[in-house]
Order: structure tokens, then C-alpha cells, then sequence
């Protein structure tokens, strides 16, 4: 029997509620039928559900590391609460009678095989399957580049409605975007979507959201923000305008290594991302902090984790969005409270704290030798950050959050607020950026025992203020095998 734990059932189910209905249908014994091949490969159940007929549904382990859920059931949550009860009676040591695998079973991993099976190399194909295989190969290769020309030049028609929009808006003047006018400007942002112009459609939306918040409390700071977002708006037209139209000319239509890939609506795939060498292979990387927000420009919640790379002290994100609409189908994230050892992990285009991603990753417990390493990594002149710092949260497709870790010699009060002192003497104030769960005010609970150490710090321009800020995320005390977390 596989060895099911109620922890692995959570993790795998995409809600909290999914998994408390699957405990429920075992609990109830809704289960008829269990059965189990003689491999310990499968395991599958007749399920008493709201129809005449029981519910089929399977657990399939021909490959451990990603099982396979089925389930004859209507529903579009993954796995269901049906494949999440037969887990749970295989973690309650159930009986499950040995029977054959079925043929449909077998048909779907032979497709799945087949699928993922090496393609057979030119040297061992006949003449004949040779020329078919090239000709269906450049026949698709055809189709795809006539695919993205079109979606290029498309891009282009969607860039020019943007500038024109921007600029009848600059010339009029913000306080014309209220009222009556909002309609059509969100009518606008929707249209840019149809444009597959992601970047700005985000950005066109933040716009919106600034002005509409402006009308409600009257707050310098949405206006000014309104005007950073036109700025940024403006500058990601521009350099979008030129990249398309180099493409265009070179008749060049393959994937870049470049952020403005994703901002004009492309999706990487792993493997797109491995063939440009965006990949780092064994790597080791701790989670230091992990939070959700919502993203109001594009309606979505992101669960964010912050890792650290035990090599080389870079800050990663892995971020996984779920957009409101598909809340009960898109599984959220939780903390990890550990080392990710990373067979292959997928990097994708980006600055100081690239997005990161991963198929298969084994969790262990972080050792004295982590956190001596992770120590060592950490910036010690905060200084030397800023200017680097100061000129990335400027870009137009920047993140408005930079995140290092800072080697520190103190933390205390500075006027109204609490500073940071790092190992050379200088100083940060350290201030909760507005879209986070603020976290500045646990420090002065801390104990004296971390008052000196690393501190993961989130960095961001207080317009408010006219200065970078840093918001303090986690604390590495010195002398210490411990991760204090601000936000978790």
C-alpha cells in the first residue's frame, strides 16, 4: 500500500474545501467498491454520488513522482473531492481487493508514453519516414511563424490605440478620466487584452484603479501614482513598438530572452525556457518568506514565495496566480518550511529577482551549514545597493518590490520609525510597502537575541515620501539555526 499522508493530501487538493469533502465522503463510507493492482500502481473506487450510477475514480502511480486522477464525475476542480477520498481511505489502511488494470487505464499510459517517448532519431528512419517527418516538421514550423506574424502585427494595432489613448489623456488632463469617461476607458482595457498586450492592459488597469481611488478620498498619492503609471505606460509602448518591429524586419519570430516577451501576452513552457539556457540544474534554494496578494489590475490572487539560492545568496520568486473567476480550479500555494533540492529549475527572463519554476523538488529541513552560507551571502553596505536599486524600480516593467538580503549590525528607532543598520554603518528606515501585509511593527517584539544578523528586506520607492524604503520580511539571527519570519 502507498505510504498516504493527510499533510500530501492537502497539498494536492486546490482548495481547503475540496480536501474537508473528500474526508467527508470517506468518513461517510461512500465508497462501495476499492480495488488495487497487484503493482501497487493503481488504485480505484466505486463512489456513491448524486446520479443513479457510482463515480470511477482512480489514483494512477505509474510514474510516483506525478500521479495520474481520474474520476468519471462532472466536476472541473483537479483532483476532485471523490480522487481526494479514495486517498484518504488509502491513508486509513482500507482494504482494497486486487484486480487487474483495465484496459482504458492502459490505453491512457500507453498515450502518455508515447507522448513523452524520444522521437526517433534520423538515422534509424527509412527514407521515406524521413521525408514525411521534414515535411511535416516545416509544414508546422510554416504555420507557426504565420501564427506569430499575425499576432506581431496585431500587437502593433493594439500599441498604436494605447499611445493614442495615453496621449488624448495627457493632453486633456487626468481629471478628465472621471465620471462618465471611466466606461470607456475600462472598455479600452479590455480591448488591449484582445490585443494580446498583457503589460499594457496591467498597466492601463493600475491607471484606472489610481483614478478611481482619487475620486473617492481625494489622496495626493493616487494621483501621483496615476502619473507613474502613465510614465511607465508610455516607456513600455515605446520599447514594445521598436522590439516588434525589429522582429518584423528581421523576419525573426522565435522566442527572446527577454521580459517583454511575457508583457506582450507569451506564456513560456518549461522546455522553451531550457532551450535558451534558462535553467539551472541541482539547485538548492530555502524559502525565507511566502505571502498572498490581490492584484487588482488583473483581478487575481498571487501567492508569492521569496527563496534564497544557497550558491550564489540570489532572491528568487515562484508565484502562482489564481484569477478570481477560477478560484475553486487553481490550487493555491502555502509555505515551505525548508531546502527545495531542485533537480532542474526552469529561470525565467527578468532582473534582480527573477520568477522561478520547477516540475519535481524534494524538501528537507534547513542545516547549520545553510544558514552559515545564507549569512555569508548577504549584502553588507546597503549603499552600494541603492543606486542599482533605485534605477531597476524606475523600469517600466520593473517589479515596484526588490528584494535582497542585508547583513545588519542593529535595528532600532529612528525618530518616529525603526531603522536598520547594516554591517558598514548605514542606515534604512524600514517601512511596509502599501499592497503588503505590514510586518515593520513586529520588530519591536523581536528578541535581543536578533537584533543583529540577515534581514530578507523588500525594497520600494515611498513617493510619498521621495525615498527608497525596505520592509523587513524575515531575520536570520546571528549564532542562530533559525528563520524568524515577518511574513510566512
Amino acid at each position: 500500500m502507498k505510504n498516504i499522508t493527510e499533510q500530501l493530501i492537502l497539498s494536492l487538493a486546490p482548495n481547503p474545501a475540496a480536501a474537508a469533502n473528500g474526508k467527508k465522503i470517506s468518513k461517510n463510507g461512500d465508497f462501495q467498491k476499492l480495488y488495487r493492482s497487484a503493482d501497487d500502481t493503481l488504485y480505484m473506487g466505486e463512489c456513491r454520488g448524486s446520479g443513479k450510477n457510482p463515480y470511477i475514480t482512480s489514483a494512477d502511480y505509474i510514474d510516483p513522482e506525478r500521479p495520474v486522477f481520474r474520476c468519471s464525475c462532472p466536476s472541473r476542480q483537479f483532483p476532485c473531492k471523490h480522487s481526494l477520498g479514495l486517498m484518504y481511505e488509502m491513508m486509513s489502511d482500507k482494504k482494497f481487493e486486487i484486480c487487474e488494470i483495465p484496459e482504458d487505464i492502459q490505453r491512457k499510459r500507453g498515450k502518455i508514453a508515447a507522448k513523452s517517448a524520444p522521437a526517433k532519431a534520423p538515422e534509424d528512419m527509412t527514407p521515406e519516414e524521413l521525408e514525411k517527418a521534414e515535411k511535416k516538421k516545416a509544414s508546422a514550423e510554416k504555420s507557426a511563424k504565420s501564427a506569430k506574424k499575425k499576432k506581431l502585427q496585431k500587437q502593433l494595432e493594439g500599441l498604436d490605440l494605447a499611445e493614442k489613448a495615453v496621449k488624448d489623456l495627457v493632453s486633456a488632463g487626468l481629471g478628465t478620466m472621471g465620471g462618465a469617461s471611466l466606461p470607456t476607458y475600462r472598455s479600452l482595457s479590455k480591448q488591449l487584452g484582445d490585443y494580446y498586450l498583457n503589460g499594457p492592459q496591467r498597466l492601463f488597469n493600475r491607471l484606472i484603479t489610481e483614478i478611481t481611488e482619487f475620486q473617492k478620498d481625494n489622496l495626493e498619492i493616487h494621483y501621483d501614482n496615476a502619473i507613474d503609471a502613465i510614465e511607465k505606460l508610455y516607456s513600455l509602448i515605446k520599447k514594445s513598438r521598436e522590439y516588434i518591429n525589429t522582429k518584423i524586419e528581421n523576419d525573426d519570430v522565435a522566442n527572446d530572452d527577454t521580459i517583454l516577451y511575457e508583457e506582450l501576452g507569451g506564456n513560456w513552457k518549461l522546455s522553451e525556457l531550457e532551450a535558451l539556457g534558462k535553467c539551472k540544474k541541482n539547485a538548492g534554494m530555502a524559502q525565507l518568506s511566502f505571502w498572498v496578494t490581490f492584484d487588482e489590475a488583473r483581478k487575481e490572487f498571487v501567492d508569492t514565495g521569496a527563496w534564497c539560492d544557497l550558491d550564489d545568496g540570489n532572491i528568487y520568486l515562484t508565484k502562482n496566480f489564481r484569477p478570481v473567476k477560477s478560484l475553486k480550479y487553481v490550487k493555491a500555494e502555502d509555505s515551505v518550511f525548508g531546502a527545495a533540492e531542485i533537480p532542474s529549475m526552469a529561470i525565467y527572463p527578468g532582473g534582480i529577482n527573477p520568477r522561478v519554476r520547477w516540475d519535481v523538488a524534494s524538501i528537507r529541513e534547513l542545516n547549520g551549514s545553510d544558514y552559515d552560507k545564507i549569512r555569508s551571502l548577504a549584502v553588507t553596505s546597503i549603499a552600494a545597493e541603492l543606486k542599482p536599486i533605485k534605477n531597476k524600480l524606475q523600469s517600466a516593467m520593473a517589479s515596484p518590490v526588490l528584494y535582497k538580503l542585508v547583513a545588519f549590525s542593529k535595528i532600532g528607532k529612528c525618530g518616529d520609525g525603526i531603522a536598520l543598520k547594516d554591517k558598514d554603518g548605514g542606515t534604512i528606515l524600514l517601512e511596509d510597502f502599501p499592497e503588503l501585509e505590514p510586518t515593520a511593527a513586529r520588530l519591536e517584539i523581536l528578541p535581543a537575541s536578533a537584533r543583529n544578523g540577515v534581514m530578507l528586506c523588500g525594497f520600494w520607492f515611498n513617493a510619498e515620501k521621495r525615498r527608497i524604503s525596505a520592509q523587513p520580511l524575515c531575520v536570520i539571527p546571528d549564532g542562530e539555526n533559525s528563520v524568524i519570519r515577518l511574513l510566512y
